[in-house]
């Protein structure tokens, strides 16, 4: 799916923390959103998947307007989201948590409360395990999970939700070069198995430009450059606001 966001502003008070924003993510790109603290990184992804109601502007997939839509509608549409600091049900299983989120991305609420999960939920659940690796830890409590693994979690039960364009809000945050490695591929992963369109937010220039085929730019609000790695690397603005001059190499 293409996600597609025209003059997108958002303001608090005085403040634009979103000025007049557009953007392209094609169907089944890989896209990186950069830029420093304070930039509006988070408040972009907050519009897009509904949890802030824009002031101006508009937000199409496949060119049907979302702009307004509640988050349940927004994730009904095919967009999923993944959170800088994961959400889960930390005294349940993981797999109890992906069963949660399988019935309730099938309406099967009601069957939850019965002796046996609704029909198909395990399975789906430990497919998505196996998919972010996190098939050895599928009868652990989310809790005991190490903080790689529960973000893991996180992306995970966005998968349940079955979108087509998938948001991810520095998925590597707080992790230590093994973890970060880990995530990355399993990222990559996901994308290129479920053919999504998947944008994220990073602070780690190293990914970000190793991996994705377009990088986006904010600076206070502002979209300063959009393209290639390779010529967000060489744009004078961006390393002037952002990257500084030690700027990863190719």
């Amino acid at each position: 799916m293409n996600l597609e966001v025209r003059h997108l502003t958002k303001r608090f008070g005085g403040v634009a923390a979103i000025d007049d924003v557009t953007l392209d993510f094609p169907s089944g790109s890989l896209s990186a959103v950069i830029g420093p603290n304070g930039a509006g990184k988070s408040t972009f992804f907050n519009l897009i998947s509904g949890a802030l109601l824009p002031d101006g502007g508009q937000i199409l997939v496949d060119g049907e307007e979302i702009t307004g839509r509640s988050q349940a509608a927004i994730v009904r549409r095919g967009l999923g989201r993944a959170f800088q600091v994961a959400q889960f049900f930390p005294t349940l299983t993981v797999r109890e948590n992906l069963m949660a989120a399988v019935a309730a991305h099938r309406g099967q609420w009601g069957d939850l409360a019965r002796r046996f999960p609704p029909p198909g939920a395990r399975t789906r659940a430990d497919e998505i395990a196996a998919m972010l690796g996190l098939t050895e830890s599928v009868d652990r409590v989310a809790a005991t999970l190490s903080h790689g693994d529960q973000k893991l979690l996180d992306i995970a039960l966005a998968l349940a939700l079955e979108p087509k364009i998938l948001l991810l809000d520095e998925p590597t945050a707080g992790m230590g070069p093994e973890e970060r490695a880990r995530m990355i591929d399993r990222v990559q992963h996901v994308w290129a198995e479920q053919k999504l369109t998947l944008v994220f937010i990073e602070h780690d220039m190293e990914i970000v430009f190793r991996i994705a085929e377009r990088v986006a730019v904010l600076c206070y609000g502002r979209l300063l450059a959009a393209g290639t790695p390779a010529a967000i690397r060489a744009d004078p603005a961006v390393i002037a606001a952002y990257l500084g001059t030690e700027a990863p190499k190719p």
